[in-house]
């Protein structure tokens, strides 16, 4: 990178240096030609003549050795502090016996300075991955929303009157739970990640079961193929619905191969965990909904957004309909 204050160039240092070296003009002659300082001339020819053309650019600043440096065995103690139990600066420095200031410039050499880098069950660097092509890896999942009170729900009219809409709710639709309290009931929206192009299909339905997750999935694929991608494996977590014979059957017919996350590591399926936040954010706790009708209706204008509108911070800033090809219309 040329400082912004340089008086020359790469290509500029290249010409003063040709015409001291190669024409023989006097060092003192090509400096007032360029402008410069003669031993700013004289340094330029010296790096040409040793090392050609490729010398002229800017040489890092970075000293060759840096004796006041942090041990390394102090080093790896700071890293394990911060791994293991993810201390910040202040208190890692405390049981070390070193300034704050020396344990936040090792952390941050080791890009351990946040601990959004660092896994927060185990303590170590975060690993992320993402598959080379569209339909190479689903991920699916199902998450609940309690429905809407014809109303509202308490989350915008407030708890008296959401306990209200909930109670005129379950006279109109006779639901009650068996100490007779009033029930809306639950939407179970399953949604279905694609690993590298983060496009995002989801259905809402009443229920989680096998049979449920097994005809979204097929529609799922149906929805991907219109768009030119052909799905190659899917990635559960360890629900009744996801280790089933059915879903184990039905992937096979669809020709997809069967993958789990480990037991208790949601952060293997992150993309759809993660999809499911912007989920909330964005659509079910958005903005007021009179009826859960209502909330339903906006659901696919808010897929829409994201999939073509959305800018998606993992996929540099590009909705993610833009890693897709040949989508029909997409030239037109």
């Amino acid at each position: 990178m040329l400082h912004r204050n340089a008086a020359l160039t790469p290509r500029a240092r290249l010409r003063l240096a040709r015409l001291i070296v190669d024409q023989g003009w006097p060092v003192a002659q090509a400096a007032r030609r360029y402008d410069v300082s003669w031993r700013t001339a004289k340094r330029w020819a010296e790096r040409y003549a040793a090392h050609g053309a490729g010398a002229m650019n800017d040489r890092s600043s970075r000293p060759h050795h840096s004796p006041a440096r942090t041990a390394q065995p102090m080093v790896r103690k700071i890293v394990h502090l911060r791994w293991k139990q993810r201390l910040g600066p202040v208190q890692i420095g405390g049981r070390l016996g070193v300034p704050a200031s020396t344990v936040h410039a090792v952390l941050t050499r080791c890009r351990l300075h946040r601990l959004s880098h660092i896994d927060r069950v185990t303590g170590e660097p975060v690993r992320r991955y993402e598959h080379p092509h569209p339909g190479a890896m689903l991920h699916v999942d199902v998450t609940k929303y309690g429905n809407i009170p014809d109303g509202g729900g308490w989350r915008y009219v407030g708890r008296v009157q959401g306990d209200r809409n909930r109670e005129a709710t379950a006279q109109r639709t006779g639901q009650r739970g068996r100490d007779y309290e009033p029930r809306v009931g639950t939407a179970f929206v399953h949604t279905v990640v694609d690993d590298y192009s983060r496009i995002a299909y989801a259905e809402i339905r009443d229920d989680e079961k096998a049979a449920t997750a097994i005809d979204v999935l097929r529609n799922a694929v149906t929805w991907f193929a219109t768009r030119g991608v052909t799905i190659e494996r899917v990635l559960s977590d360890n629900g009744s619905a996801y280790k089933s014979y059915a879903w184990r059957d039905a992937c096979a017919e669809l020709g997809i191969t069967v993958k789990k996350t480990r037991p208790y590591r949601p952060q293997t399926n992150g993309k759809a965990e993660r999809f499911h936040r912007t989920l909330s954010d964005g659509w079910a706790f958005a903005r007021f909904y009179s009826s859960e009708q209502a909330r339903r209706k906006a659901l696919p204008a808010f897929l829409h957004h994201y999939n073509h509108h959305r800018p998606h911070s993992a996929i540099g800033g590009f909705p993610p309909i833009t890693r897709l090809t040949n989508v029909p219309g997409q030239h037109t």
